[in-house]
């Protein structure tokens, strides 16, 4: 019986999505196409389509830590993904218009697409030149003084470890532009779509956020040191607030 009911709420929380999409889509798409400037138009806009599928279908943040954030200047946000419930979580706690790393497979979806297509980064991570073409377009952002907020796991992580092993990109490009690391642990995404299920389940969500790690000076061993630095900080997050 729960099932039955679980199944309802999940019909209904994504046609809203859908139906909310269509909505705020091309009031998200304009203002980029007139300028890049547009997108604190844009974003204000996808904060009222995320804020209200939130809304209407229960699910409420908690965000902590927003002392540690100076709007005025640019960070390389990383964050644990145990869920597609991450992807709204992103523009509602984040008070800055950022860029993120999307997987290309998500740029075909009809609509989804081409809305947040144009503030992310779409990459196919099996093709080397894929990777350096999204690596250049981020470092052309991050030198505008804009953010951006990375997945270092790379994919969504649906096992029973904290986290996944990093890739090293976030923290490469990090060293690279001088821009400091800024974990986020998002805490009770994975609950309202549980691991191995598409079912989804009302709830809160928990979000914490650490000072900013400033990025060491370019060394043989930097890169390997600072990823390490920056997923034991963002693990012991996750473990103090789980």
């Amino acid at each position: 019986m729960i099932k039955f009911f679980q199944w309802i709420y999940t019909i209904y929380s994504g046609l809203l999505f859908i139906a909310l999409m269509l909505v705020f889509g091309l009031f998200v798409l304009i203002p980029l196409m007139i300028s890049q400037r547009g997108d604190k138009i844009s974003f204000f806009f996808i904060r009222l389509w995320a804020g209200t599928w939130s809304f209407l279908s229960w699910i409420r943040y908690e965000v902590h830590g927003l002392k540690h954030i100076d709007r005025s200047k640019p960070y390389i946000y990383i964050f644990n993904h145990r869920s597609f419930v991450d992807a709204p979580v992103i523009p509602m706690v984040i008070p800055q218009e950022v860029r993120a790393i999307g997987k290309k497979e998500l740029s075909k979806i009809p609509i989804f697409g081409q809305v947040i297509g144009k503030l992310a980064v779409w990459v196919d991570r099996s093709d080397s030149e894929s990777r350096r073409i999204s690596l250049e377009k981020l470092v052309k952002f991050l030198n505008q003084g804009n953010s951006i907020v990375v997945a270092p796991e790379g994919t969504r992580n649906d096992t029973d470890e904290t986290l996944l092993p990093f890739q090293k990109g976030a923290f490469r490009l990090s060293i690279e532009t001088g821009i400091p690391i800024l974990p986020m642990a998002v805490i009770g995404a994975n609950r309202i779509m549980k691991r191995g299920s598409l079912l989804l389940s009302p709830g809160k969500v928990k979000v914490y956020f650490s000072a900013p790690i400033i990025p060491p000076e370019s060394s043989d061993d930097a890169v390997n040191d600072f990823t390490e630095k920056c997923k034991n900080r963002l693990e012991a997050m996750i473990v103090a607030h789980e």
